[in-house]
């Protein structure tokens, strides 16, 4: 299939190809029949990948201070490198689609095959989207006007904040797409309505449909407005997107005492404390579609807001737009001002910058029924017979994309297929690292003959079903830390790996094979006695609604990320965990955790102590270690350098940050390929899981466990 991505370092807007997506679950698969440019949006992100380094700079303030706090903790050097590969991406355009219904996930109700939808989708030849932001077309609509239900949700999302009257009147400042969709909802909903722009022939648009305009090229507005309502409006919605802020002032101005003013389009929020005050005016800003945004439990999992208590959620406001255009009450026909088909799209982006088009529509290819099943794309020829360590990534988030893929360029593997959910990601990799396909199909990289190696960078709750599979199916597996986030999965790990013949499982952790812990490590020398380990992480703030928090998904830090930490231990001490105990900051009936400092006892006796904590400055050190042994001691600061105290011969070392990965991958590849011993012993991985499941139940408990 194709599909419309923007490219945020150079600015180029391509039609790429890529495999067609997996339904799934909760989610249901659309063949796109059209979809509408939101030339406002879509305008501001190809605005911002043509804009040099220094202006993508001034258009994010707060993305400078945290490029200042990395360049503290990590230099100067890994931080531009990091900023590089961050813009280095491209995100699909589009947000307003319609489509039939191809294929319906797993859980979803009240859809199914043949439907007609409007959808949150990209401009994609095929999208797969979540339940919740999907709602079925009546019949009497034209897949053509429903391209607008995704818009117009936006700006009924701000006139349901702006909660009008009968009888009211309601200023739009700004009348473009939403603006006009905006000033025709108000005006069904029994309200006067004043449309203000600078652009007459949307002015003349406008009062087409009954809405008194004013154009501030040819009066003041605030004096027009106050004109027309004697006291002032009642309600002043922004549609409009303008780096001034004039327009808030004058929102305020125009407005009578104790109005409204709702924010829906993008302004200068310098606000004047004395615009406000004198008139008791509210101020609020609107967020998309409605209740429901950018929460995935509502968008991702599909758990609804009960209707009693949330009337309007995003789906129920796409099908309130739906229903508004079904029964005339809005027309969105006179809105369109050209329609392409998809391989003319660069007639919409070329001059996407100046474009005076109201509203612009994509037109897809009625392609064959079997068109959906391509999930699987060659992006070229190569043989892979009679190789050795033939790849199959599974997995193309951040991780894959900044660690993962550059540590492995010149091991020698050989990398025939990355596996990405939506294809997007997976293919834009591939091509990067010279993977010969992408695909949206894991079980492709299972079946294929020639992959010997599977590598697994997934979510974490989803890295035992993949290993279990990836060892049934006969595969090297690799898989990033956690090795399972519950009991459950670790025993069904451990059972397959006892069924399969020559079973190969390696556990991505990292930290014991960079070169500081190394040196550590050897100047312990065989005999190093008893041994006492401090290990801070200074792991930093992560929102609480972000995927690692989630027990069911990411299992929490302590098990995703803290594990890190104790499997160094045990590669320091020479010894597996004995027993645990962990304390964490807050309350004690708290199961999830980002702050806690846990105590491990070794079968040999020695001890450690890790700091995990997220609320440290980010501008200090990320990690820290501190070995103590037989008088001497040694401490490693964020990979950097490490010091040594009292030990004849080492010699400090400096280093930029390295922990390990590169080496890591390094000496795996060689294994896979000449054979040797497994570079971490399975009883340390599995070790090392049961500890980080103890360590949270001595937290619930209060109390030490044992690892048994």
């Amino acid at each position: 299939m194709k599909q419309i991505l923007q490219n945020l370092k150079t600015g180029k807007t391509q039609l790429v190809k890529l495999p067609v997506p997996k339904v799934q679950p909760g989610c249901i698969l659309i063949k796109t029949t059209h979809s509408l440019v939101s030339l406002g949006t879509e305008r501001m992100l190809v605005e911002f990948g043509k804009a040099n380094l220094i202006n993508k700079a001034r258009q994010q303030p707060d993305k400078v201070k945290q490029v200042l706090d990395k360049i503290r903790s990590d230099g100067l050097i890994p931080t531009i490198s990091a900023v590089q590969s961050k813009i280095d991406q491209s995100l699909p355009l589009g947000y307003c689609n319609v489509g039939e219904v191809i294929a319906v996930g797993k859980g979803v109700s009240g859809l199914q095959v043949g439907d007609q939808v409007a959808s949150n989708g990209p401009h994609a030849e095929i999208v797969c989207v979540p339940e919740n932001l999907v709602a079925k077309i009546p019949e009497n609509v034209t897949n053509e006007d429903a391209t607008f239900t995704v818009i117009g949700s936006i700006g009924l999302q701000g006139i349901r904040l702006l909660n009008p009257t009968l009888g009211e009147t309601i200023a739009v400042i700004g009348l473009g797409l939403i603006g006009l969709i905006t000033c025709q909802l108000l005006k069904a909903n029994g309200c006067n309505v004043i449309g203000i722009d600078l652009d007459q022939s949307k002015c003349s648009i406008a009062e087409k449909r009954g809405t008194k305009t004013i154009n501030p090229t040819k009066c003041d507005p605030v004096k027009a407005v106050l004109d027309l309502t004697d006291v002032g409006a009642d309600g002043v919605l922004i549609t409009a997107s303008t780096k001034s802020n004039a327009v808030i002032s004058q929102a305020a101005q125009m407005s009578r005492k104790r109005g409204r003013i709702v924010l829906v389009g993008v302004v200068d929020l310098d606000i004047k404390r004395t615009d406000f005050y004198e008139k008791e005016l509210s101020f609020q800003v609107s967020c998309s579609y409605g209740p429901g945004r950018y929460d995935e439990n509502y968008e991702r999992n599909g758990n609804d807001y009960p209707i009693a208590y949330v009337r309007w959620t995003e789906k129920r406001n796409f099908e309130t737009v739906l229903k508004a255009i079904s029964n005339g009450s809005l027309y969105v026909k006179d809105l369109i001002t050209e329609k392409f088909p998809l391989s003319d799209y660069h007639q919409i982006y070329d001059r996407i910058s100046f474009s005076n088009s109201i509203a612009s529509i994509l037109v897809y290819p009625n392609h064959a029924k079997d068109f959906f099943k391509q999930n699987t794309i060659k992006l070229k020829e190569t043989s892979f017979a009679g190789q050795k360590c033939v790849v199959g990534i599974i997995g193309a988030g951040n991780f894959t994309k900044m660690t993962v893929l550059p540590a492995l360029k010149n091991t020698g593997a050989n990398l025939k297929f990355i596996a990405s959910s939506g294809g997007m990601n997976g293919t834009l990799l591939a091509k990067k690292y010279g993977f010969s396909h992408s695909t949206t199909d894991y079980k492709e990289i299972l079946n294929d003959r020639d992959v010997d190696t599977v590598i697994i960078t997934t979510r974490h709750n989803l890295h035992a079903k993949f290993i279990v599979e990836a060892l049934l199916s006969g595969k090297n597996v690799f898989v990033e830390k956690p090795l399972a986030i519950n009991e459950m999965q670790l025993e069904e790990i451990i059972s397959t790996y006892h069924k399969v013949e020559h079973p190969s499982l390696m556990l991505g952790f990292n930290r014991r094979f960079s070169p500081h812990i190394q040196a550590i490590k050897k100047s312990l020398g065989k005999i190093p006695g008893l041994i006492n380990l401090v290990a801070t992480m200074n792991a930093g703030f992560i929102p609480k609604d972000h995927w690692v928090h989630d027990l069911e998904t990411g299992g929490g830090r302590i098990i995703g990320e803290a594990c890190h930490y104790m499997d160094l231990c045990v590669f320091l001490t020479g010894s597996e965990i004995k027993s645990i105990c962990m304390n964490a900051m807050g309350k004690s009936t708290e199961v999830n955790t980002d702050n806690a400092s846990i105590l491990l006892r070794f079968k040999n006796g020695s001890n450690a102590t890790i700091n995990y904590f997220a609320n440290g400055s980010k501008s200090y050190s990320k990690e820290r270690i501190e070995v103590y042994s037989q008088e001497r001691t040694w401490i490693v600061d964020n990979f950097k350098t490490t010091k040594a105290f009292n030990v004849k011969g080492f010699k400090n070392i400096k280093t930029k940050i390295d922990k390990g990965h590169k080496a890591q991958f390094h000496k795996y590849i060689k294994i896979i390929k000449n054979g040797g011993k497994p570079m971490i012993p399975i009883n340390e991985i599995i070790n090392v899981t049961q500890a980080s499941f103890a360590a949270i139940e001595s937290m619930k408990n209060n109390k030490w466990i044992d690892i048994t």
